[in-house]
């Protein structure tokens, strides 16, 4: 399967909010004409809509960037999307639910629609409610899992999804600093070793006129598992840090690979040990000598 990871810069000049939508298309499309099965684009990429909204409906930036997403972009975004044998994960949008507004990602495969909300919340969205589950998807006989920046960082997250044959995790992120960078990298790549899959990173880079993402940088990368069977292929791939600009790298997800990984039990291999072997279903006390 060929993944093409894009970054994505929301301070792009756009006349309207459909502009802006056509420009995030087309990156899709090529990437899909030029061969790419899956595509993966940021985390709060919509945001940069927060220019384009309407005065009415009232309410907060989130609220109204969500309300333009869901009213006016959302179907027509469905209809140009609409691709069987394609797949991209959309970044994430503000999204109005009951009880509050979620960071969610828009995801489309085979023709079909799904999402993932962001479970574990920065500082910086107070204004945003954690979504509750991880909704694991199947995509080109791959079982595949987005989980979203500060998600990345959180291994007892990691720990529930030991055992279920997660083939793939996708993550959209968003960081204004190298250190913010450098944490979800290198988090996504203990992900790798651990669960035994693939873990791509998309993150957002360039200014935009909304006080949530007035900053970024980041870059593309991928993280292979570091066991035998990849021994003669790179196990990580980190693009440049930008701090402007639409950037992609193109890899390959070799699920083939992964299948041989899995039946070989001669090596050590963390992702192999089971929840009850990892600890997961048995108690292991802490001692403190003191």
């Amino acid at each position: 399967m060929t993944l093409d990871i894009l970054t994505y810069d929301p301070g792009i000049v756009c006349d309207s909010a459909r502009e802006y939508a056509r420009h995030v298309t087309k990156r899709v499309l090529d990437s899909w004409d030029e061969g790419a099965d899956l595509v993966l684009l940021p985390e709060f990429l919509w945001m940069g809509l927060e220019p384009h909204t309407p005065d009415e409906p009232e309410g907060s930036a989130l609220e109204r960037v969500a309300w333009l997403f869901r009213e006016d972009l959302l179907p027509w975004l469905r209809a140009a999307l609409a691709r069987p044998g394609k797949a991209v994960v959309l970044g994430t949008c503000p999204c109005a639910v009951e009880g509050g507004i979620r960071n969610r990602a828009v995801i489309f495969h085979d023709g079909k629609e799904t999402h993932q909300d962001k479970l574990h919340l920065t500082p910086w969205e107070k204004e945003f409610t954690p979504g509750g589950s991880v909704r694991l998807w199947e995509f080109g006989g791959l079982l595949v899992a987005v989980i979203i920046c500060l998600d990345i960082e959180i291994p007892e997250l990691a720990a529930r999804l030991r055992g279920l044959g997660v083939d793939l995790i996708l993550c959209p992120s968003a960081t204004e600093t190298i250190l913010g960078v450098e944490r979800v990298d290198r988090c996504a790549s203990a992900r790798a070793v651990e669960l035994g899959c693939f873990v791509a990173v998309a993150h957002l880079t360039g200014r935009a006129r909304s006080d949530l993402i007035d900053e970024n940088v980041g870059r593309a990368a991928f993280y292979q598992p570091s066991q035998h069977v990849f021994r003669h292929t790179p196990r990580w791939i980190e693009g440049p840090v930008h701090d402007s600009g639409c950037h992609a790298l193109r890899v390959t997800v070799d699920k083939e690979a992964l299948k041989k990984m899995r039946r070989m039990r001669a090596e050590t291999n963390p992702s192999l040990l089971g929840k009850d072997l990892a600890g997961l279903s048995r108690d292991i006390p802490v001692e403190c000598a003191r």
